[in-house]
């Protein structure tokens, strides 16, 4: 599975310059599902998500934090996991075009920060989900770049999908 950036945008309502999902290159169920043909939402706990992410040196965020010395704040990893983190979906809902997905992030626990990410660097991000409860789900979330941790969080979000309205 390889998803670029066009299908991105037409799966996350998110946008620049608060889009930071360049590439999902796999979604992994757990095995004991063997491409079901109806899945249920709770289907996506065990599920993970691999994808990546390249910092833009012209990003506006690095104009601010900070000048001369970029540095990709904590919260946009926050934000940058949590994004990767809905697209576990995009496996149980095969029909996910005809859908629109409204999704909030809730919560973060367990939140390190452990290198700091700078601009030009190439991301990799994994996400698990551990828990589904109606439309709440809980994911540990993993950046790295070059096989390093560079920060990792326990991300609480809700996600609810409805039918599209004819255009």
């Amino acid at each position: 599975m390889n998803i670029g950036i066009e299908e991105v945008k037409e799966f996350l309502p998110h946008r620049y310059p608060f889009l930071f999902v360049d590439k999902i290159n796999d979604i992994v169920l757990r095995e004991d599902l063997d491409e079901k043909e109806n899945y249920d939402v709770k289907d996506v706990v065990g599920g993970k998500v691999f994808g990546s992410y390249r910092t833009k040196p012209d990003h506006v965020i690095f104009e601010g934090h900070f000048p001369g010395n970029p540095i990709l704040p904590g919260v946009v990893q926050i934000e940058m996991m949590a994004q990767f983190s809905s697209f576990a979906f995009m496996k149980i809902h095969p029909n996910w075009r005809e859908l629109t997905m409204e999704v909030m992030l809730l919560g973060v626990n367990s939140s390190k920060f452990r290198k700091p990410i700078f601009p030009d660097m190439d991301l990799e991000i994994v996400t698990e989900c551990e828990k589904v409860r109606g439309p709440f789900m809980t994911n540990n979330c993993v950046i790295r770049h070059n096989g390093e941790v560079m920060s990792e969080a326990s991300v609480l979000a809700t996600v609810k999908f409805s039918k599209k309205e004819k255009e």
